[in-house]
């Protein structure tokens, strides 16, 4: 059945490249998350300016995206894919090996060079591996392929903050932490030597080395049409959206919901649990098929549940009060035991992330389904240099919302909202492109 994609991650030509994409993110996740606690609890003293640094980061591991998309893209178009791939992950040991020396001496700037690499060599990786999936899937599998990619992708990301923060302030946790990154650095070289080769699709192209005219140039090319223009800005606003809700979990839980740093972590589980679900069911629902169909019930989805985590959020917040609980946060278990008014956040967590799911994985596959495969990882790339603006931008938004008083669920409330309108928008845009095209 084209909608099984159970086989793929026993194929050679998907499972080296799932394995590898896995552990690098897991690695960055896991020294993103190490880094922050010890520069939080034991490299600053000065707290305020220790949450700056954590702010920093943020936007120092996005730095290289605006930076090198555009020179990434262009060299995996222009040469044979699996080979940068194995070289790529060969600097990964490098740099673990310089993230170990960065937190063995304890020298914050270090860490942010390690940070700036690790960046950068996610900057080159991406349009890599969303570029190859065209070239060893067939057009049935683009789905799948991209759900197991989305999926396997927060689950890194959930294993790599959890067992970052837990370790790194144990006793030797520097040591483990260190180890772990290096390890999964060393597996990921090792399983990229059995990605079968990815011919070159543009051997004969120029490479611009003006990284702010290639930028400007690969990014206009790629939204020339006015279909990868809509699916460009989606893909990009579901990572706004994305990247703020991360970014509000610990605030969320800390302020609002008066819980304990397990309860974000059960936050951060739920979203990364959601997402695979969403991704795997996208597969199932489409059969395979690649088609925008269940976009617009996927925004549809985000908006009712991040208006509806407003309401939830609010409601639990106002019965703590009139509970007069202790000042103590709350566990797992005393969260929970607020009955149905922490179930319904625990539902909404996970319904939103499902809807995102929904939305995103289509997204991925009709970009690379409908770029011109001589140029998709330039495309990818563009996407890279979009999705980073909008994330910066919405960073930016939520900052000095927040400077002028403004609380985590009203900021849940104003982007649901706000994507109210792209839900209208959508539906409009693929209603319209299926009576015009016939479905695909």
């Amino acid at each position: 059945m084209s909608h099984n994609i159970k086989h793929l991650l026993k194929t050679e030509r998907f499972a080296p490249l799932f394995i590898t994409q896995f552990l690098g993110a897991m690695n960055d996740n896991l020294f993103k998350n190490a880094m922050a606690i010890l520069v939080l609890f034991r490299l600053v003293q000065d707290q305020a300016l220790a949450a700056q640094y954590v702010t920093m980061a943020g936007g120092v591991f996005i730095l290289p995206f605006l930076l090198f998309s555009s020179l990434a893209g262009q060299i995996s178009d222009k040469y044979e894919k699996s080979i940068q791939i194995k070289w790529i992950k060969l600097a990964e040991i490098g740099i673990m090996i310089f993230a170990a020396i960065a937190f063995w001496v304890g020298r914050v700037e270090l860490l942010f060079v390690v940070l700036f690499l690790m960046g950068t060599q996610s900057a080159f990786f991406g349009p890599i591996k969303y570029g190859i999936l065209p070239v060893h899937l067939k057009e049935e599998e683009l789905i799948g392929g991209n759900g197991l990619i989305e999926a396997g992708t927060f689950l890194a990301i959930l294993i790599g903050t959890i067992v970052g923060g837990v370790l790194v302030l144990q006793d030797n946790g520097i040591l483990y932490v260190s180890l772990l990154l290096l390890a999964f650095a060393i597996i990921g070289f090792l399983s990229s030597q059995f990605i079968p080769k990815a011919p070159a699709v543009d051997p004969g192209l120029h490479i611009d080395k003006n990284l702010f005219a290639s930028t400007w140039k690969i990014t206009k090319n790629s939204m020339s049409t006015y279909e990868m223009f809509m699916i460009i800005l989606a893909v990009s606003w579901f990572w706004l959206i994305g990247a703020t809700l991360l970014s509000q979990f610990p605030a969320l839980g800390k302020n609002v919901l008066h819980s304990s740093e397990e309860v974000v972590t059960l936050f951060l589980a739920l979203f990364s649990i959601g997402i695979g679900i969403g991704s795997m069911l996208c597969n199932k629902l489409l059969a395979g098929k690649v088609s925008a169909r269940l976009v617009p019930w996927g925004a549809l989805g985000i908006s009712l549940f991040i208006i509806d985590l407003y309401f939830s959020t609010t409601a639990f917040n106002q019965s703590y009060a009139l509970l007069g609980e202790s000042k103590k946060a709350l566990s797992i278990g005393s969260f929970l035991g607020y009955g149905l008014l922490a179930w319904r956040i625990v539902a909404d967590l996970l319904l939103i992330a499902m809807s995102s799911g929904l939305f995103i994985v289509p997204l991925y596959a009709l970009m690379q389904d409908h770029a011109d495969p001589s140029r998709v990882s330039r495309v990818i790339a563009a996407n890279n240099i979009v999705n980073a603006l909008f994330m910066v931008a919405g960073a930016g938004i939520v900052a000095v919302a927040q400077g002028q008083g403004a609380s985590v669920p009203f900021i849940l409330l104003v982007i649901g909202l706000v994507n109210v309108l792209v839900v209208v928008a959508s539906f409009w845009l693929v209603s319209s492109y299926y009576r015009e095209n016939g479905e695909r």
